[in-house]
């Protein structure tokens, strides 16, 4: 029997454990979980010092042997989530409460569902939760919110008393199309004709798209989605999260993980949307314009995204946070999970009470997105 105690280190950068070693916990490819991923956003200052995320990656170990990984921060505000925790702020310091720092484990700018907990035996689950709890006093903090996560880890972190929520996403399934048309057939008469029009109309103007991965995205590319992403950033949220650096180290490392989709008019770029994948999932993250075409935001990251995947087999579409126009261009309502555990027991309580109101009114909101899809009954 091995006697050696099982600790919970704190790694203080991604850099504190190798790449390789990092990635064999990563499972399917999934590229935001990536070390490469991870390391891009250290190295280029988008997070860390005076950004209100500071790494604190979480590591379960037997000696020198690594048995569990987690992507953790340090946060002072509650912005770059996606799952909105302002109103619980606000309340608890209008109570004379402190909700920041907290602890999230998450992958920062991207509400993108996947794996949190990454182990080496799901034996490991158990005693990696409570470690993690454990850090919120460690810490001292008001808490740590799981987010993005899992239903089988959701479903994990609650046994540990976690309080759960739930959200929904619109993703497209590859239900056995070969073509774009055999999806298209999937449709009611209306949808198909109105998809079929929404594509027309978006390149009718001259304008022709690119799809570029691997070798094949320059820093001129770069550039270009990079003015698409700062004015689409500034208006949704004031300041952009990510710089040109981060876009640069991204390419060089991920390459061949990033789907690339530009729009262009003659020589000139005019609109873009970054895509990546894993083994079998493209993931929608990042759009912008340069003019105001109808329905080329639909056309990059909607429907050459289904264009993608069928060419290359994979499975699913995830087009990121929102957006329940997706409905009817093909992309169907999935839960989303978090998870979030509150050191202080009158929050606790306050939150634990709007949760489970809160996950009635969602669910009942997803069934009646279900009845709402643009498939043909029956």
């Amino acid at each position: 029997m091995d006697e050696r105690p099982v600790t919970l280190e704190i790694l203080q950068g991604i850099a504190g454990i190798a790449a390789p070693d990092w990635d064999s916990f990563v499972p399917g490819g999934h590229p935001f979980l990536k070390h490469a991923f991870l390391a891009s956003l250290e190295e280029s200052g988008a997070i860390g010092e005076g950004t209100g995320w500071q790494p604190c990656h979480a590591r379960l170990a037997l000696g020198e042997e690594t048995l569990s990984l987690a992507p953790l921060y340090l946060k002072s505000h509650s912005q770059g989530e996606y799952v909105f925790d302002h109103g619980w702020a606000a309340a608890y310091e209008r109570a004379g409460g402190r909700y920041y720092p907290k602890l999230q484990l998450s992958v920062p700018f991207s509400p993108v569902p996947g794996p949190r907990l990454l182990m080496k035996s799901e034996a490991y689950t158990r005693p990696f939760i409570e470690g993690l709890k454990e850090m919120t006093a460690r810490f001292g903090v008001s808490g740590l919110h799981v987010t993005f996560c899992r239903k089988d880890e959701w479903e994990a972190l609650g046994a540990a008393g976690f309080l759960l929520r739930i959200d929904h996403q619109f993703h497209w399934q590859n239900e056995g199309y070969g073509t774009f048309e055999e999806f298209l057939a999937a449709l009611s008469s209306a949808r198909r004709k109105t998809i079929r029009r929404e594509r027309r109309d978006a390149l009718s103007s001259g304008i022709a798209v690119e799809t570029l991965t691997g070798p094949a995205i320059t820093e001129a590319h770069w550039d270009a989605l990079y003015a698409f992403y700062v004015d689409t950033g500034s208006r949704k949220w004031g300041r952009p999260y990510l710089n040109r650096q981060f876009f640069s180290l991204l390419g060089e490392r991920m390459a061949d993980d990033i789907v690339l989709m530009l729009a262009r008019r003659g020589r000139r770029y005019i609109a873009g949307a970054l895509h990546m994948k894993s083994d079998d999932t493209l993931y929608g993250r990042y759009w912008g314009c340069m003019e105001d075409v109808p329905f080329l935001h639909f056309e990059l990251c909607y429907y050459q995204a289904i264009d993608y995947a069928l060419a290359n087999g994979l499975s699913r579409v995830e087009a990121g946070a929102q957006g329940t126009h997706k409905l009817a261009r093909g992309y169907l309502p999935v839960e989303t999970y978090s998870a979030h555990w509150i050191a202080d027991p009158a929050l606790r309580q306050a939150i634990a009470n709007y949760l489970a109101e809160e996950r009635r009114h969602v669910r009942a909101e997803g069934e009646d997105l279900k009845e709402m899809a643009p498939f043909r009954k029956g």
